[in-house]
């Protein structure tokens, strides 16, 4: 398991290596124009201005110099300051502003998917063919068949007049928070809920089942004790592509309602070219993307022992 344990952060490290430097040499691609738009703006700046600026912002280096200078700063925990959201203003200083935000939103979502769509899963399995298995069934298609953007916009105009909810977020309003935990979660609950009455109707018709039932065990004990615990391991190897979900969909979400979290800033500063920040919030993005695959698969070991990753003489 250690040993597991210390390849797969190897391996995750890597990731975040080639993931964050791709998006720093892309951004060096971009128009230079943008650099100038916090102070006069590239039509009131000379080329040897422009050059200055440039050069000041160590723009003008060979990349691999500019590359290293990153990643320098980067260990030091300095990931620099914004040029055109907040000219001069440490990327630190806004993204820890934001970051309560976006994490109340992302864990609540997240919570709430597993806690409903769990169960959901499990009482369509246990009550197959009658009235919440079809009900579950019709729930799950249609956040399948329906893109996201749709539901999440029919849930902002159609529900907050039916609860009497804020139709954007307000600070002050604790229950402006609801409509964008819903929307985040609700597409959660129906892949969980898929995923869990898929594994427990095949892991009903196996042999350990019939045996237990042939023996005279209750069907409540069989599905509590032997079909939920094994069909509840093959689905924590969705909780990765939660979070990554979660982490796709907050930036819509937050962009929808209004919320000062990591993801509507993430549209604004790309919007806006403001590189620097772009870099720093890519960079948070990816190492949760990362931790998340790999809390996955050590979360799969720990609920299952029996799970080996590693062979001697052979791969995984």
């Amino acid at each position: 398991m250690l040993g597991y344990f210390v390849k797969r952060t190897l391996q995750s490290l890597l990731t975040l290596f080639i993931v964050v430097t791709a998006v720093f040499l892309m951004l060096r691609l971009m128009p230079e124009e943008g650099y100038f738009e916090a102070t006069a703006g590239v039509d009131r700046l000379t080329i040897e201005q422009q050059e200055a600026i440039l050069r000041a912002m160590g723009l003008r280096d060979p990349i691999h110099v500019q590359l290293g200078n990153f990643y320098r700063n980067l260990f030091r925990g300095d990931l620099g300051t914004s040029i055109i959201f907040r000219p001069h203003v440490p990327i630190t200083e806004i993204i820890a502003e934001r970051i309560p935000f976006s994490a109340t939103l992302g864990l609540a979502a997240i919570s709430i998917s597993l806690t409903v769509g769990i169960p959901l899963g499990a009482g369509m399995a246990l009550y197959k063919g009658k009235m919440l298995d079809r009900i579950g069934t019709f729930f799950i298609v249609i956040m399948i068949a329906v893109p996201a953007v749709i539901y999440h916009l029919l849930i902002q105009l159609y529900v907050t007049d039916w609860l009497s909810l804020p139709m954007l977020f307000n600070e002050r309003r604790p229950e402006s928070w609801i409509l964008p935990i819903l929307s985040l979660s609700i597409a959660g609950i129906a892949s969980y809920a898929m995923w869990m009455r898929r594994f427990m109707v095949d892991e009903l018709n196996k042999d350990y089942v019939k045996l237990a039932r042939a023996k005279g065990q209750k069907s409540q004990k069989i599905m509590m004790f032997h079909v939920f615990r094994n069909s509840f391991v093959p689905v924590v190897q969705f909780i990765p592509a939660s979070i990554l979900f979660t982490i796709a969909g907050s930036i819509f979400v937050e962009s929808l309602y209004s919320i000062p979290g990591m993801g509507g800033l993430l549209v604004q500063v790309i919007q806006r070219q403001d590189n620097p920040l772009v870099q720093a919030l890519v960079l948070i993005y990816t190492c949760l993307g990362v931790f998340g695959m790999l809390l996955g698969d050590i979360a799969m070991a720990i609920v299952d022992p029996r799970i080996k990753f590693a062979k001697k003489g052979g791969a995984r």
